[in-house]
């Protein structure tokens, strides 16, 4: 029983981690913190996309790249490119996975992506994806390219499991609410769609509500939003709590859940026709560039 719950949970991040992570320490703005972790989790996700991988496992990989930054101990942005911890933490995952796939094909993806030519991420290409096909060589790697790619790939994967302790383990919350839902008698097709909405986009959540709550509180707020936007009534007793989850938890994860497509905006208006720093030079010009603007030069 004990190993079926902790099958079903997640190590939690500490307050001191979620508030002293390596990469404030080293002097990156909370704001720019943020901003890079939220593009590199979107990233993340495009790149799952387009190898074919299942949304459990690319939410499996967007949950180890977030903790990867976490606390003094984990990844510093000024030593490591998000890209490069987005790319291995999906090559993890998948590799973990009954659907592994091979460094070719994730660094094939992630040229492309990265592209600020031909990607269609509004982050690293603000001119939008192109009208015609980009030329082959803007997003196609020479075969000395593809060995020095294969090779900090595969180091950061090794990084990656020495920060995390070796624990790869991420329970998602996906299932579970759709076990709820049945348990709820909530079948409507439409709750079940907007539920699993709700959980792939609290993955981008500022709040790093994956990090921070449980599974099964992540569940019941998907589940508490869904019903309500669908107008579906569910039993009039504070069901949330059969499913271990109190009052407070709720309203906090609810509020979460429903500001992230709010937060979304508002990047991409911060972010307006710039990209977003995802390697580590990028990132120190745009300190720099914040310390000229504070000092008014």
């Amino acid at each position: 029983m004990e190993s079926g719950l902790k099958h079903l949970s997640n190590a939690l991040a500490t307050p001191n981690q979620l508030s002293n992570s390596s990469s404030s320490i080293d002097g990156v703005p909370p704001e720019l913190e943020t901003s890079i972790r939220c593009a590199g989790a979107q990233l993340t996700q495009a790149a799952g996309v387009l190898l074919g991988l299942s949304q459990d496992i690319i939410a499996q990989a967007i949950v180890l790249f977030t903790r990867f930054w976490l606390g003094a101990d984990g990844g510093s942005l000024r030593i490591y490119a998000a890209k490069d911890v987005s790319a291995s933490a999906l090559y993890l995952a998948a590799k973990l996975s009954f659907q592994p796939t091979s460094p070719r094909s994730v660094i094939n993806v992630y040229t492309f992506l990265l592209s600020p030519d031909a990607s269609p991420l509004w982050f690293v290409n603000p001119r939008g994806a192109p009208d015609e096909p980009p030329a082959p060589e803007t997003y196609i790697l020479t075969e000395g390219g593809y060995q020095s790619a294969r090779s900090t790939l595969l180091r950061i994967e090794s990084v990656i499991l020495r920060a995390l302790g070796f624990d790869t383990h991420v329970a998602l919350p996906h299932a579970i609410a759709l076990t709820y839902l049945q348990t709820l008698g909530a079948t409507k097709p439409s709750v079940s769609r907007r539920v699993i909405q709700h959980l792939n986009t609290a993955l981008l959540s500022p709040q790093l509500l994956y990090v921070t709550h449980q599974p099964n509180a992540l569940a019941v707020a998907a589940i508490y939003l869904a019903a309500r936007e669908q107008g579906v009534k569910l039993v009039d007793t504070e069901w949330w709590e059969v499913f271990d989850v109190d009052r407070e938890e709720l309203g906090f994860l609810v509020v979460g859940m429903q500001s992230t497509e709010g937060f979304m905006r508002a990047e991409k208006g911060r972010w307006e026709n710039k990209t977003i720093p995802l390697v580590v030079d990028t990132v120190e010009a745009e300190i720099e560039k914040g310390r000229m603007l504070g000092e008014g030069e």
